[in-house]
């Protein structure tokens, strides 16, 4: 039991690190509002954004945050 405990700190501290390097990857969403109200939410790249490698690093982020929870919760039970 306590090897895998160990095992599972071990990833859950890989998994912090590589969430954290893509997050600081990622671009800023600064147009907010104004580009929604002026019609620039529905251009080409915004419907084509998952082919993107920013659309690429935010599928991944959400799956690497969805890990850090799994393994916080797995730790916190052990």
């Amino acid at each position: 039991m306590a090897a895998a405990k160990i095992a599972l700190t071990v990833i859950f501290v890989v998994v912090c690190v590589i969430v954290s390097v893509i997050v600081l990857l990622q671009e800023g969403k600064s147009a907010g509002l104004s580009s929604t109200l002026s019609g620039a939410g529905e251009s080409f790249w915004s419907k084509n954004k998952n082919r993107t490698m920013e659309g690429k690093l935010e599928k991944f982020t959400k799956w690497l945050v969805v890990a850090f929870f799994a393994l916080a919760l797995v730790l916190n039970v052990l």
